[in-house]
């Protein structure tokens, strides 16, 4: 059984949805979980309902985005626990439209948080991770990473992603760092419930397993890779989409 008692875990974008569900299922296997996010509010509310589960948890509001931001985060993360375990690069946002229609804006709203944000995040922990000499950094991606209508600024990000984190994985591997990317297939979060009803019908129908996927079925995945059992499992990009990419 996995147990990351003494593990101090980073969560971001993890007021609520997928990035909620994995800090709920890393609080669940005693690691002590750092939630970031933009929304105070989302912050709060995280943080009470997993500290009513007896969850050693502390959030804090940070933009992923914005490099002084994240280095303030980090260093008072690290001032506070001494060492910093895990990585979950989980913050997202997505501003779709068609490449034709796609103004510069959407693109580089996307393209700041959901690729820079990780690098902004990835670099300093990483310092953190060679000098202790273990961690594990596991960043979302997205089944979309291979191309998807409407996405041309997300699935650039998303491929950013992958490509960033096997560069990671080579450069750590020496310190007993990992580095993964996890790419989920159709997962029902917030930000999916707000596609139309058609839209949704027409993703879940292309899912072998006939179903949307859940936030733990992402968690779960996390989970291990966090563990010391995934300590030669570096460099991987592992679908978790029911199958809907084969």
């Amino acid at each position: 059984m996995i147990n990351l008692t003494g593990k101090v875990a980073i969560v971001t974008g993890a007021a609520r949805g997928l990035g909620f569900g994995i800090a709920e299922k890393l609080v669940n296997l005693n690691a002590t979980v750092i939630i970031n996010d933009i929304d105070k509010a989302g912050v709060d509310a995280a943080v009470k309902t997993l500290e009513q589960n007896d969850g050693k948890v502390f959030g804090y509001v940070c933009n992923v985005a914005n490099e002084q931001q994240v280095n303030e985060f980090v260093d008072q993360v690290l001032t506070e626990n001494e060492r910093i375990d895990i990585l979950v690069n989980n913050a997202g946002i997505n501003r779709d439209g068609m490449l034709h229609k796609m103004t510069s804006e959407q693109w580089k709203t996307v393209l700041d948080v959901n690729l820079t944000g990780v690098f902004h995040m990835t670099q300093p922990i990483s310092k953190i991770m060679r000098e202790q000499n273990g961690g594990r950094i596991i960043n979302i991606s997205s089944a979309s990473w291979l191309g998807n209508v409407g996405q041309a600024n997300y699935a650039a990000a998303k491929a950013g992603v992958v490509g960033l984190t096997k560069t990671a994985a080579r450069e750590l591997a020496r310190y007993d760092v990992t580095a993964n990317a996890i790419c989920p297939g159709f997962i029902d979060t917030d930000m999916t419930r707000g596609v139309p009803e058609k839209v949704w019908d027409m993703m879940v129908s292309k899912i072998p397993a006939g179903r949307a996927g859940k936030p733990e079925d992402v968690a779960n995945c996390i989970s291990f890779l966090a563990s010391d059992q995934a300590s030669y499992i570096n460099g991987e990009v592992i679908n978790v989409g029911g199958g809907m990419v084969l």
